[in-house]
């Protein structure tokens, strides 16, 4: 259907000499097409300020967590629990630091008590899971948006493409001619709303499966972090049990 409207258009193009003229578009539009036009901007401006945020929060985590994470670790080596807090606390966007400061607060605050150092070990891990659920939160906000925006455009651009052609019948019915030019208004409105709502949705698609790779590299990261800390948590307090 979409390639039958295009050759009509095309056929508008030549016999008419019709110009692209976006102004005139719009002038002559419906009110009700023109919604359609306006509501599919609002989407794609919106679309467009979450694939921004996004990225901007994505890179920050990135960028941090590599410097976090050799600094944290010298930190734990040497035993020092403090200055490995103090530590995450300078990195606030790494989704590391987020994680790992949640677990180390919690083991500090349960070391000093008189637990037994498998009921440290299992608050530390539950703090750990409890921070992971948490920034996973934060890194997906908005993703989901993109999704409805990706699936839902076509279907507002098809919703403005009948209302064109709607407005095509309208022309043969009022100048009671059957020819291209009763019908050229009617079938641009259509051809307009069809792609924006494309152009409205490929790139919101696109970016959505792109940040849902990005957002599971970081699930595995912070995973592995949260899996490497209660080993360490394991052998400090094994090593405190032995004393």
């Amino acid at each position: 259907m979409l390639l039958q409207m295009q050759g009509i258009a095309f056929l508008l193009l030549q016999e008419g000499g019709i110009a692209f003229d976006p102004m005139s578009m719009w002038n002559q539009m419906a009110w009700m097409a023109r919604s359609v036009v306006i509501i599919m901007f609002i989407m794609s401006a919106y679309s467009i300020g979450i694939m921004i945020d996004r990225l901007m929060a994505y890179n920050g985590a990135r960028s941090q967590s590599r410097l976090f994470a050799p600094a944290v670790a010298g930190a734990l080596r040497e035993g020092k629990l403090d200055e490995a807090i103090k530590i995450a606390d300078r990195y606030k966007k790494s989704h590391l630091a987020k994680v790992v400061v949640a677990g180390l607060q919690e083991f500090k605050a349960h070391q000093i008590s008189s637990e037994i150092p498998g009921e440290v070990v299992e608050a530390s891990r539950r703090a750990l899971e409890r921070a992971e659920a948490i920034v996973h939160a934060e890194l997906k906000r908005g993703v989901s948006a993109l999704a409805t925006i990706g699936s839902s455009a076509p279907f507002v651009g098809l919703f403005g493409t009948v209302v064109g052609i709607i407005n095509a019948f309208k022309g043969i019915a009022t100048e009671k001619s059957t020819g291209l030019g009763a019908v050229a208004g009617g079938i641009s409105e259509a051809l307009v709303a069809t792609a924006i709502g494309l152009f409205v949705a490929i790139p919101a698609v696109w970016m959505y499966n792109y940040f849902t790779t990005r957002l599971e590299a970081l699930d595995v990261e912070m995973g592995n972090s949260s899996s490497e800390l209660i080993d360490y948590f394991l052998k400090r307090a094994g090593a405190k049990s032995k004393l």
